[in-house]
């Protein structure tokens, strides 16, 4: 089991120092569960805290101050978490701050003899503070900024990065259309010598809720900007999402990730890997949002949020 750890662990920390490559991988990953149960397709959604790590944009869009925690089991050892809240800041109006911080937990620290000498962990931390303003009577963009770190026993690494978004709405169609641009920025320090690029993510998508049915479906393609052969390869990258409300106090979740899917497949088979499922239920006040995400062969993962609205 730990060798099994220390090969997921390895596989990390190799991309995070190769030169060229993207670091800071853990802020494409989705914490919240409503987000990861809808396969990530969530950059058109409204009303929910968690949107500013996906569309700042959206904050325009919360009915009411709102605050949201939330955890991923990973596998192994692994843990993340994650922390939201939203509301109106009387200079500046809709404002929001979030935390994201992943825990790889302790491994020993030997020499090539394998004594152990102690232990050592790794953690990454993203904290960011944004805001958003309507652009008009059916738009609005959004900005937030957000400091990055990321430690490996005594080495360590910063960067400072924006986000920035862009949301239509039509209600009388019952449509939403989003698009951002995540993590544009740079490295403040680095591990090594070399200064490594953030994981930038451009992404579309919609949202559409059909009349007469209690379902809002989203499609969303990311990483547009990413190198690809043609369109076709580009388009690739999406994810799908349904959110059924069952009643006034449960919602349903289904979704998918195209690009997870394939990321993820082991010779010929991907088995469920990409699909996810979920369900929100209000209980006095709160909602208590689960999602299981499949990694086919690999397992899966279980993440949980609490979510209130602030009188």
């Amino acid at each position: 089991m730990r060798q099994i750890k220390l090969a997921i662990f390895g596989v990390l920390a190799v991309h995070a120092l190769l030169p060229a490559q993207p670091t800071y991988l853990f802020l494409r990953n989705d914490v919240p569960a409503r987000t990861a149960a809808l396969g990530g397709s969530f950059v058109s959604m409204q009303n929910d805290p968690n949107i500013l790590f996906v569309n700042p944009a959206g904050l325009t869009t919360l009915e009411h101050d709102a605050v949201s925690v939330s955890y991923l089991d990973h596998l192994m050892d692994i843990g993340a978490g994650s922390f939201a809240y939203a509301g109106t800041w009387e200079p500046i109006g809709p404002f929001a701050v979030g935390i994201t911080y992943y825990h790889y937990g302790q491994f020993d620290e030997t020499d090539a003899s394998t004594n152990v000498y102690g232990t050592f962990s790794a953690v990454d931390l993203a904290v960011c503070a944004g805001t958003a303003f309507q652009l008009d009577a059916s738009s609005s963009a959004g900005i937030s900024v957000k400091y990055i770190s990321s430690s490996i026993a005594e080495y360590y690494s910063t960067a400072l990065a924006l986000d920035a978004g862009y949301m239509y709405s039509v209600p009388e169609e019952r449509v939403s259309i989003g698009i951002s641009l995540l993590n544009v920025g740079t490295q403040l320090s680095a591990y090594g010598t070399t200064r490594e690029s953030l994981p930038l993510d451009l992404k579309v998508g919609i949202t559409k809720r059909p009349e007469h049915l209690p379902v809002y479906l989203n499609l969303n393609f990311h990483r547009l900007q990413d190198g690809a052969v043609d369109i076709a390869e580009r388009v690739k990258q999406y994810s799908f999402g349904a959110e059924f409300d069952m009643s006034e106090s449960l919602r349903m979740r289904v979704g998918y990730n195209n690009r997870l899917r394939r990321d993820l497949k082991l010779g010929t088979s991907s088995g469920l890997a990409g699909f996810s499922g979920g369900f929100g239920l209000s209980i006095a006040g709160y909602l208590v949002d689960y999602a299981y995400n499949s990694y086919g062969a690999i397992g899966g993962l279980h993440r949980f949020s609490i979510s209130s609205q602030l009188p």
